[in-house]
């Protein structure tokens, strides 16, 4: 039986990156997008809870030479609804493998909080399947991301093979550069961002923001996280797991469970 390969993305299903991503996926098995009918940046691992979703089919390739078949939807829900409706209503079984993007601009650090492109993978991981989100610095809508080709197939041959420890899903993020420098695996990076909100007058009085503003890591010189790599010319490799437990502060806190009715 051919692998099984589920693609979505928080750009659109008609989003470069993911049409792009899902020609190399072919190579590796047959492939199933769903993925929202627009742009869902930043839309984390939101889920349309107050209003209803609806799919539409977009098209369907058959497999031929070394490719696999290709089924895209389209969702108007959030990348994560997009998720949850392909394993239960549109997948004809438990995919081998998640991939998320190719996103138009990074996800490195605490950016993964906030990605929409992360949540496919973070909710693929939920499910148990091995799950990939990829990012790259290339913003344009007509990027092309041929550059970074070699370096997503070495990496979905890998999980293929061998497989994610149960929990853990990959950030990958690959920097705007054609010299490449190979792959680091990574740490997460810490970090905040600085002057989020760019303030406007109204032309009819008042005032709007805009979300813009700059991230500024905690440690610039932490040459171990992935937003260094990144920064620095290599494609980063970040395992992220879904058990949020800080289970270094297990013990200091079992004080509490002397706490008095």
């Amino acid at each position: 039986m051919e692998k099984l390969i589920f693609i979505s993305n928080d750009d659109g299903y008609n989003a470069q990156g993911i049409i792009q991503l899902a020609e190399i996926a072919r190579k590796f098995g047959d492939v199933c997008v769903v993925a929202p009918d627009g742009g869902r940046s930043g839309s984390s691992m939101s889920i349309s809870s107050h209003t209803p979703v609806r799919n539409t089919f977009i098209k369907e390739e058959a497999a031929h030479d070394d490719k696999g078949s290709l089924i895209i939807w389209s969702c108007s829900g959030t990348p994560d609804d997009c998720t949850k409706m392909a394993f239960e209503k549109i997948l004809p079984r438990t995919p081998d493998l998640v991939l998320s993007g190719i996103n138009h601009g990074d996800n490195c650090a605490i950016n993964a909080h906030y990605s929409g492109t992360m949540s496919v993978a973070l909710e693929g991981c939920i499910k148990k399947v091995p799950s990939i989100a990829f990012s790259s610095g290339k913003l344009a809508a007509n990027a092309n991301f041929s550059y970074m080709e070699k370096h997503v197939e070495s990496i979905i041959q890998m999980v293929l093979d061998n497989g994610l420890p149960l929990g853990v899903c990959l950030n990958v993020n690959t920097p705007d550069t054609e010299n490449l420098k190979g792959i680091k695996v990574c740490k997460m990076g810490l970090g905040d961002w600085k002057e989020e909100w760019q303030e406007r007058t109204h032309p009819h009085g008042g005032k709007y923001y805009w979300i813009a503003g700059y991230y500024e890591p905690y440690n610039k010189d932490d040459k171990d996280c992935d937003s260094w790599a990144y920064q620095n010319g290599y494609t980063a490799v970040a395992p992220i797991h879904i058990d949020m437990t800080a289970y270094e502060a297990l013990d200091a806190l079992r004080i509490l469970e002397k706490t008095k009715r």
